[in-house]
């Protein structure tokens, strides 16, 4: 759950740590297929380590940090890591298979192999959210309950430092509550499909409005994003290798910001810098937007799909790092 869990046990960890220990870390990594010659490691009071990669292909660094929970990024992908004073960590991993294949030897590698394993169980669970939409609520709650008790027996299990155990026992049950509220959100989303969507007349970043209607004869994908949302900006390059994947197919990419109106200019400079493609269009009132309501969005990124006729195909689609996604475009836009 990487995309849900993951936010919620970091932003709470990072409070947590606050008042923890302090001390000096050593931490390298081997990485394969690598997607940045940099590696940065973010932490508790707004820690920042960027360590880049040397002549021997290496990421390594010694740094102090506070005792807590981190995440490192290589810029395209990134992942949790817990960190304590006299931590020697060594990282291995195959960037083209970010979660699968993240391994850690050494001091505190028992704690950050724990980490890595519970995302990938529960980034599966999430994508089993898909079949259970099909069925019952109760089924939903049973299988989450049931998640959620092996998730308590393997942490107990685990024999892992215990301010670790401290952080992460909490949440589990957060983690739930999380889990259903997305749940709802997907079920709510599956309703609309098949129905016909709202419509938006929103301000093109080259000139003008541009309206749903404008792109009727084509399927629409839509990116609901804003500038300050870092796991929009995290889908961005990921967006631009499918645009480029169906340049001239019967298909438009659309982006519509939801940033609040006091930043539009950084909207519009963002999209310059950045050099976004597409359709770039900005929310009449944000989250307010008529648009943005009917389709009951409280969270980004959050994608959609429209048909030619103007028909919800996908309320909650794909992510563009997604590999679904290109499996649900090949199968229609021709």
């Amino acid at each position: 759950m990487k995309k849900l869990v993951y936010l919620l046990v970091l932003s709470v960890s990072f409070s947590f740590a606050q008042t923890a220990a302090k001390g000096k870390v050593k931490f390298s990594a081997k990485i394969e297929n690598r997607n940045s010659d940099t590696l940065t490691i973010y932490g508790p009071n707004k820690f920042k380590q960027t360590i880049p990669v040397n002549k021997k292909g290496v990421f390594e660094a010694t740094f102090e940090v506070t005792d807590g929970l981190h995440q490192f990024s290589d810029g395209s992908e990134s992942s949790l890591m817990y960190l304590k004073a006299g931590d020697d960590l060594k990282l291995t991993m195959n960037a083209k298979e970010f979660d699968e294949t993240i391994t850690y030897t050494g001091k505190g590698a028992k704690e950050n192999n724990y980490l890595a394993q519970k995302a990938l169980s529960d980034e599966k669970f999430e994508m089993e959210l898909e079949g259970l939409l099909d069925k019952d609520e109760v089924t939903f709650k049973t299988a989450l309950e049931t998640k959620s008790k092996e998730d308590l027996v393997k942490l107990e299990k685990a024999g892992l430092d215990e301010k670790l155990v401290a952080i992460i026992k909490p949440r589990i049950a957060q983690e739930g509550m999380m889990l259903t509220q997305f749940y709802n959100q997907k079920a709510a989303a599956k309703k609309i499909e098949g129905t016909l969507s709202a419509s938006f007349d929103y301000e093109n970043h080259k000139g003008g409005k541009t309206k749903l209607e404008d792109l009727r004869g084509k399927y629409v994908y839509i990116d609901v994003w804003a500038t300050w949302c870092g796991p929009c900006r995290a889908e961005i390059p990921h967006l631009k290798k499918v645009e480029e994947k169906y340049h001239g197919k019967n298909i438009e990419f659309v982006s519509i910001s939801v940033d609040v109106d006091k930043d539009h200019e950084k909207w519009q400079k963002f999209v310059e810098e950045k050099q976004l493609g597409g359709i770039q269009l900005f929310a009449d009132k944000n989250w307010n937007s008529d648009f943005i309501k009917s389709y009951g969005i409280n969270a980004i990124p959050r994608f959609l799909l429209i048909d030619p006729n103007g028909k919800v195909v996908k309320a909650d689609a794909p992510r563009p790092s997604s590999p679904t996604l290109v499996e649900l475009l090949d199968s229609l836009v021709k």
